[in-house]
């Protein structure tokens, strides 16, 4: 057999080589390549249909990036020890991945494309995720699918006040920013950011700088298809009707102006819905059965491009939207908090006629999720979940598994809030927040980042400061005019250009996200689109804070109370026990839940005041050293002729001598106790080399303090301690005789 030719190019970015290889796998996919960066490797493949399916009437394009748990050197932890479903960081690089690509494909273009990612090794160094974009767009490029890529991909991070292409995948924890630019050599596609409050023009500045990298990508690519690119399949956009969009725009008039001016989402669908009906009724009456769903779906089409035309022309030649709001107006906003009883906190934000409602839950750090991915982090302290159900857009469908959408706008809310949360050392919660769109016009994504911040503060969660979103669109037209539209709703969104979601504080921006549907956006606009959403969250987060600026003092009933233990790290052995046998009999008599930490801390989760004293004072019994001073209720555990045995810590015995037992002399230990009796004793003397405790009854009984005690003529060390032989006579062998000492002002006779 012979050995395929391998064609490979490569470039230097940010001290590291980047190759992209093609030849050596998956000869039968239409476009294959791998592409290394430092010793993280994966493959992509793409395979297009070669005609698109009969009734398809978008662009099927399916982006699956395939996490392998070998590349990392794990073994998947399932009962079946193999891959399953995706993983949440899985469907975000997909999703990632896919944002920049749609726009580059052809319009009409209605062929199934599949492009798989393969991690292949994972060297927790070098991020995946924009390699994953670079290596759909290599496999594209070669291939014979029609495409305008290249597309190039890069990470930038903020670290020691200064930009950084491609940080290591764990300085990306100390930076202030985590940006993903992607774009062709002409413009940028997609933006994706969380951030520590970084300015419009730090974040403009980070976006700059990614793209010109970008651009040194995008050159890679174009010399790898130099090498071994296919011809392009031929493909013919579909034409349009021109004489039937003529005919269907006399015949409706100003009619189509009319029913979609209206500020009322619900109004708006139904006049439009039926505009179309009669239209497509009219222009369908009489067409032959054959031919009649065919003519249908033509009128269909007109219809919705004579409405895309209706919407955008109006913003663009008289700055008038559908609802009659100004281009930078943002809608009218309803804030409020603790509206749900019993839960920990919540929060309901309505903007327009989009509304969302976030409840946030309190757990112990126990609560954390256990993340098994290719990432570097393997727990979650903080989580958000977001549900779309169908009656938020008045619709009927079936309710199953969140969906993509679901899952990215979950995690754009989160990373959106992530910077103003209390470190764990401060709140050591675990948080999770679910956010509920109740009913939704456009935006809901950044409704829920509003709702979230809300929420955290009614549930009595420090924020450093309070979070608010707002989504900017794009109208442009081929002359070069654009606008840019604050606070999108689902018409413009879906019309629009571009939908560019923008989180943050007062100071800065925290969450971005930019997908566009054109072939890229100018600095320009994006510069202009940073100063609306910097304007329109600063009006949102008035209104949020005239109802609650901060997080509230006092946390809900209802919530768990945690409290803090700090235990010498030597004792976490003792205090989990053989099989955690001793956390456990804590966990079962109390009811609290008990977490314990690497370095010493223990954190005690409950409800009931009363269990949280008794797990403490469980714990502290376990892990407490015993010092001098300290003064015990122990039980007798065994009896000597010298004394008695009191057991004042768990495993912890301490030696009571016979003539500490009481004031007076004693003849026998069992004049004073008997075993299985609690008495309380003093620690008057531990040895530092044997941790031998000895103990005083006497001093509890006369009010003296260890220091005294022993000055006084306490209890021998541990290695006076000796039987006595009678009840009164001088102890056998001398060894066993008291050592005289110097009488001192103040002893006692």
């Amino acid at each position: 057999m012979t050995k395929p030719e391998v064609f490979a190019v490569s470039a230097e970015v940010a001290g590291r080589t980047l190759t992209i290889e093609a030849g050596r796998f998956a000869e039968q996919a239409d476009g294959a390549v791998t592409i290394r960066y430092g010793d993280t490797l994966l493959l992509v493949t793409v395979v297009g249909a070669k005609e698109a399916r009969e009734g398809t009437d978008f662009f099927p394009l399916t982006i699956d990036y395939e996490e392998r748990m070998y590349s990392a050197g794990k073994i998947p932890g399932n009962f079946f020890k193999r891959e399953g479903r995706p993983t949440t960081t899985a469907i975000l690089t997909s999703r990632l991945t896919d944002r920049p690509l749609r726009p580059l494909f052809p319009k009409g273009y209605q062929n199934e494309v599949q492009v798989i990612i393969t991690t292949f090794a994972i060297d927790m160094v070098n991020d995946p995720g924009p390699m994953a974009i670079i290596g759909a767009s290599a496999a594209l490029a070669i291939s014979d699918i029609p495409f305008a890529g290249p597309v190039g991909a890069v990470q930038m991070g903020y670290l020691n006040g200064a930009l950084v292409v491609n940080p290591f995948m764990s300085d990306l924890e100390h930076s202030r920013l985590d940006l993903v630019v992607a774009g062709t050599s002409d413009a940028v596609l997609m933006v994706e950011a969380g951030a520590y409050e970084l300015t419009e023009q730090e974040m403009l500045e980070a976006v700059v700088e990614g793209h010109a990298v970008c651009k040194q990508i995008c050159a890679l690519q174009e010399e790898l298809v130099r090498l071994c690119g296919k011809p392009k399949r031929t493909f013919i956009p579909p034409t349009t009707d021109t004489s039937l969009e003529e005919s269907v725009r006399t015949w409706m008039g100003k009619r189509l102006r009319e029913a979609v001016r209206s500020p009322n989402k619900m109004e708006r669908d139904e006049r439009t819905a039926a505009l179309k009906a009669d239209v497509i009724a009219h222009f369908t009456m009489d067409e032959p059965e054959e031919e009649l769903e065919a003519r249908r779906k033509d009128v269909s089409k007109v219809f919705e491009s004579l409405l895309k035309t209706e919407v955008r022309d109006a913003i663009l030649d008289e700055g008038i939207r559908v609802d009659g709001r100004a281009l930078s107006e943002i809608r009218p906003i309803s804030v409020d908090v603790g509206v749900i009883p019993r839960v920990h906190g919540s929060g309901l934000f309505t903007r327009g006629q989009t509304q969302v409602l976030t409840i946030t839950t309190l757990g112990s750090p126990g609560d954390e999720q256990r993340l098994d991915d290719l990432g570097v982090e393997t727990t979650k302290r903080y989580i958000h979940h977001y549900n779309f159900p169908p009656f938020s857009t008045g619709e009927v469908r079936r309710v199953g598994s969140p969906r993509r959408r679901d899952i990215g706008h979950g995690a754009l809310a989160e990373r959106s809030l992530y910077a103003v949360l209390p470190p764990q050392n401060e709140f050591p919660y675990t948080l999770r927040l679910v956010s509920e769109v109740l009913s939704s016009n456009g935006s809901s994504s950044m409704a829920s980042v509003c709702g979230s911040s809300l929420s955290l503060m009614d549930a009595g969660v420090p924020l450093k400061a309070p979070v608010a979103g707002v989504a900017m669109g794009l109208i442009s037209a081929p002359d070069g005019r654009w606008r840019v539209l604050t606070d999108i709703q689902g018409l413009e969104d879906a019309l629009g250009d571009m939908d560019f979601k923008v989180a943050g504080t007062a100071s800065g921006i925290t969450g971005l996200q930019m997908d566009i549907k054109t072939t890229g956006i100018t600095y320009e606009i994006m510069g202009q689109a940073f100063e609306q959403a910097r304007q329109g969250r600063l009006f949102i987060l008035d209104k949020m804070n005239e109802v609650i600026g901060q997080g509230r003092q006092e946390m809900s009933p209802h919530a768990p109370r945690i409290i803090t233990v700090q235990i010498p790290v030597e004792k976490i052995g003792a205090l989990i026990g053989p099989g955690g046998k001793t956390i456990r009999g804590i966990v079962e008599s109390t009811g609290a839940q008990i977490d314990v930490e690497d370095d010493g801390r223990v954190f005690i989760t409950t409800v009931d005041g009363q269990a949280a004293k008794a797990a403490v004072a469980m714990v502290e019994g376990l892990t407490r050293e015993a010092k001098v001073g300290d003064i015990f209720l122990g039980k007798v555990v065994s009896i000597k002729p010298f004394g008695a045995f009191v057991n004042i810590l768990p495993g912890k015995d301490g030696m009571v001598h016979i003539s500490e037992l009481a004031e007076t002399r004693v003849e026998t230990v069992e004049d004073v106790v008997q075993i299985g009796e609690e008495i309380n004793v003093m620690v008057i003397g531990v040895d530092a080399g044997s941790g031998k405790i000895s103990l005083s009854r006497r001093a509890i009984l006369t009010g003296e303090s260890a220091e005294e005690r022993r000055a006084g003529g306490g209890a021998p060390g541990p290695r006076d301690r000796g039987p006595r032989m009678d009840r009164g006579g001088p102890p056998r062998g001398g060894a066993d005789r008291p050592r005289p000492r110097r009488r001192e002002d103040g002893d006692r006779e």
